[in-house]
């Protein structure tokens, strides 16, 4: 009797192991929401990188592309851990987010504070929250969007290196 009851808990052991290890993975196909702008900057100041932001709606099959073909490979990339820092943001919604100067506003708010009026709009910022060159609307030419993301990247981190 003992034996089963054993292998009932390994069994357990590992079926709750592989659920964690699906959870895990979900979460890894999605990218960070904002909540904190400020204490992003934080971090980003002790990494010496930007804070880049995509602002999306809902059903946008363009966010969806941007974020799924550039943003989420990029986020997954250790590689790019050490050069930025990623965010989302959703348009025209009152969910609470705390601005870079730790004032209280919502992801709505935020974005037209910003002028985001079209999705995807990706922003790169400083570790003061200053816009870092100009936004990327919209998925413009696939085939060179990748290049968009890397220039405004770049630009983010010399700003924030003071190169």
């Amino acid at each position: 009797m003992a034996t089963i009851a054993r292998q009932i808990a390994a069994w357990a052991l590992i079926l709750a192991w592989g659920l964690g290890l699906s959870c895990t993975a979900r979460a890894a196909d999605s990218l960070v929401h904002a909540k904190d702008f400020q204490a992003d900057a934080r971090t980003a100041a002790k990494r010496q990188v930007p804070v880049l932001v995509v602002f999306t709606t809902p059903h946008c099959p363009y966010c969806e592309r941007v974020k799924h073909d550039y943003l989420i490979p990029m986020h997954k990339d250790p590689a790019y851990r050490k050069r930025v820092i990623i965010r989302e943001v959703t348009i025209g919604t009152t969910d609470p987010l705390t601005d870079f100067d730790g004032t209280s506003t919502t992801e709505g708010a935020f974005a037209a504070a910003h002028k985001v009026f079209m999705v995807p709009t990706v922003q790169v910022f400083d570790t003061q929250g200053n816009g870092v060159g100009d936004p990327i609307v919209g998925l413009l030419i696939p085939d060179y969007y990748f290049g968009y993301l890397e220039n405004a990247i770049d630009a983010g981190v010399s700003k924030v290196r003071g190169k």
